[in-house]
């Protein structure tokens, strides 16, 4: 399996994500990932429609709980028509745990702990953490990727401005 270096960090130190570099213009590649229920979620379920995946490391952290806040929120003012997937390496169990705790319903957490498909084939899965690194992917009707920002510090924040915009310009 393919190795990057230094593209994140943690506390300034660097990291190595397992998989390939997707860029804007590839087709996403397909994955399933278990939803709060323990069932089975593909993303071809979603082919039709754009969608946004918001990638964290664990909902039990403060900057994963301030963007998947986040992105809640904005997924209420976007409607049913566009999902907002957050995946996270989080169990199952946790990720519904958490939603209840923070009143996220707009949202659906998707768990890759099973197996690490979303990781590695996104090439976002931390080798040292066993951890997804923090990003945002916005996917057109067609599957193809629009936007995509590995945020460089894993303790950091995405740019929230430019991943809505990228989703504005699909319609």
């Amino acid at each position: 399996m393919m190795e990057r270096k230094n593209l994140v960090s943690l506390h300034g130190n660097p990291l190595t994500l397992v998989g390939p570099e997707l860029k804007v213009g590839d087709r996403a590649p397909e994955f399933t990932a278990l939803d709060n229920d323990l069932q089975p979620v593909s993303l071809s379920t979603f082919r039709g429609r754009n969608v946004v995946l918001s990638v964290v490391p664990s909902l039990d952290t403060p900057t994963c709980d301030l963007q998947t806040r986040r992105f809640n929120a904005e997924a209420e003012r976007l409607g049913p028509d566009v999902p907002v997937l957050t995946l996270s390496m989080d169990l199952p169990f946790a990720q519904k745990r958490w939603c209840g705790a923070a009143g996220a319903r707009n949202v659906r957490t998707l768990s890759d702990h099973r197996d690490a498909a979303f990781g590695t084939s996104y090439g976002l899965l931390i080798k040292e953490l066993r951890l997804l690194a923090r990003a945002v992917l916005v996917l057109d009707r067609e599957g193809m990727i629009r936007y995509l920002q590995i945020v460089p510090e894993v303790g950091s924040e995405p740019d929230y401005a430019a991943a809505l915009a990228a989703l504005a310009k699909l319609g």
